[in-house]
């Protein structure tokens, strides 16, 4: 009975193995990215909080060419500051958070990418403007 059973085990063992391999040849449904508008009272402070969720894209900290087999498909977030030609990898998946911009008017630009650097859909611009401070009393 005991040899059954492993092999019942491993026989589902291979048919899960075989069918999560094969999720990975067939097409998957196109990555995209929507972002919300930044919150006001964190902008108050000087603090943006640019919240957005993905569709068929996990947002997590793997990168490189075999990872693009990978289904669901994974990738990250390249950010990009006030038309800054560098950006920043962004794969914690949660909001994105920057502080210490000077006051008055700044873009964000957000593109989804694979784990190759590719992007997966458009780049998106969040327009925001940091409030002049009041001055203490």
């Amino acid at each position: 009975m005991t040899k059954a059973f492993i092999g019942f085990i491993v026989a589902i063992a291979v048919l899960w193995a075989s069918n999560a391999i094969a999720q990975t040849t067939e097409p998957q449904p196109a990555a995209k990215i929507v972002v919300d508008a930044p919150l006001a009272e964190p902008l108050s402070r000087g603090v943006v909080f640019i919240q957005y969720r993905t569709e068929n894209l996990q947002i997590v900290p793997v990168f490189g060419a075999k990872a693009l087999d990978v289904s669901p498909r994974i990738g990250h977030l390249h950010v990009a500051v006030d038309g800054a030609s560098w950006v920043w990898a962004e794969s914690s998946g949660g909001p994105i958070i920057i502080a210490g911009l000077p006051e008055g008017p700044h873009k964000v630009e957000i593109t989804p990418v694979n784990a190759n650097h590719q992007p997966l859909d458009r780049s998106v611009i969040v327009e925001f403007v940091i409030p002049g401070r009041k001055a203490a009393k």
